[in-house]
């Protein structure tokens, strides 16, 4: 079957352009990339390219904003703002695995941004800003006295959402695992602790 020629392709929607930018930048890294290699990647050319977007770092931005957007969607839903603090982090956590597993090209990008540019650091400013809204509420827990830590909330709070994030690296929606399981063993993982026990050695 012949191909499509450019002249008769159907337009391209922009969110269509997102999702090639999304897989090319995390095939080549983002400053590796050009808007040569995204026009070619989508099969177009760089002026129908910008018909779209005026530049890779707003290709970057819409791609990495799905998954902020999500993320910050998730404290403003009724479990997290209502009720007991510890049971409003254990919403958001599982909510962010299900977000995660949901987005995974688009958080992946986001754990790989550095703040070399200034759309990076715009990301990584809105990633902190999460993070903070997480310790203010493990705080809050550890206040109210349903949260007993033996380190700084800011820590555990560290710790929880790098459980969370670290999934990006293995987790496939074919796999063993359903986003479901995943999600109630993250939720283990960080409220049941200890999760291993060191045997006892007879001599």
């Amino acid at each position: 079957m012949a191909r499509v020629s450019n002249s008769v392709r159907p337009p391209f929607r922009t969110d269509q352009i997102v999702d090639i930018a999304v897989d090319v930048f995390l095939e080549r890294g983002y400053d590796a990339t050009s808007m040569g290699d995204l026009a070619k990647a989508a099969g177009i050319t760089k002026s129908s390219f910008y018909h779209h977007v005026s530049s890779k770092e707003e290709l970057f931005e819409l791609g990495v904003g799905r998954a902020l957007d999500a993320l910050f969607g998730v404290l403003k839903e009724p479990e997290a703002l209502t009720g007991p603090a510890v049971d409003r982090v254990r919403h958001i956590i599982r909510r962010m695995v299900k977000i995660i597993t949901a987005r995974l090209p688009e958080v992946a990008l986001l754990v790989r941004a550095h703040g070399n540019t200034a759309a990076e650091e715009r990301a990584m400013r809105r990633r902190r800003q999460f993070d903070q809204a997480m310790t203010d509420l493990v705080e809050q827990a550890v206040r109210d006295g349903d949260l007993r830590l033996n380190m700084e909330p800011g820590l555990f709070s560290r710790l929880a959402l790098g459980a969370a994030v670290s999934v990006v690296g293995w987790y496939r929606p074919t796999g063993r695992v359903t986003a479901e399981q995943l999600t109630d063993a993250v939720e283990r993982l960080i409220f049941d602790c200890p999760v291993a026990t060191p045997a006892t050695r007879t001599r």
